[in-house]
């Protein structure tokens, strides 16, 4: 059986994109720039991606649900296509029928009449024509209650699309904080001569342009 944390190949674009944001974020990004010739954010990027299905275990829990309510949602896409698909062709296409006949036999069975026919055969096809309206009324009603009825128990429950696409964005943002941006901190190695520094945050003090190159102080003023 396969590893149920493995990341399945169709959740490989999401994974990268998820790389691409981490890539991007402001201490990564800065630390990363030290290097002009972008050869520590590709070795990090390739690292990445080597070992996707050790990131991709730090946000188990929420893969597990959304790989869940997505094979849910196809099954549930699948489900009208596939042999369940007969009970509710029947309960759609029995009262028209019935009703279709019913209305055949009536009209039938009255022309005899007005025209004397002889025999039991009138009084067959109107009794045979009431029976079939009957059941075209009594599936006829069936159907609409069960209608109603499935109506009632979706009510409040968001669309299958929704869901599948809540799920989604869980995963990834776990992805993000519990296995991306930790293993991208842990293997961010700064380049051979130069020191890598975090990036000041927004609003704080930023490195003074004058001092920058020599010892990276913050400007106090």
């Amino acid at each position: 059986m396969a590893d149920p944390s493995r990341l399945r190949p169709d959740d490989r674009a999401d994974f990268e994109a998820v790389l691409h944001h981490a890539l991007g974020t402001a201490d990564i990004h800065c630390a990363l720039g030290t290097d002009p010739g972008g050869r520590a954010a590709a070795h990090l990027r390739a690292h990445a991606l080597a070992h996707a299905d050790d990131i991709a275990a730090a946000a188990e829990v929420p893969y597990r649900s959304y790989r869940t309510v997505r094979r849910a949602a196809r099954h549930e896409t699948r489900g009208p296509l596939g042999t369940g698909s007969l009970v509710p062709a029947l309960a759609v296409l029995t009262p028209l029928v019935a009703g279709t006949s019913a209305a055949a036999l009536l009209l039938t069975g009255g022309l005899l009449h007005l025209a004397d026919a002889l025999g039991p055969l009138p009084g067959s096809l109107v009794a045979a024509g009431w029976t079939l309206a009957l059941v075209a009324a009594v599936t006829g009603l069936a159907t609409l209650a069960a209608l109603l009825h499935t109506a009632l128990r979706r009510r409040g429950v968001p669309p299958a699309a929704d869901q599948v696409e809540h799920a989604r964005l869980v995963w990834r943002q776990e992805l993000l904080d519990r296995g991306m941006l930790p293993h991208l901190r842990r293997h961010l190695l700064p380049h051979p001569d130069t020191a890598i520094t975090p990036c000041s945050p927004p609003d704080t003090l930023s490195p003074c342009p004058a001092r920058a190159r020599e010892d990276r102080t913050p400007c106090s003023d």
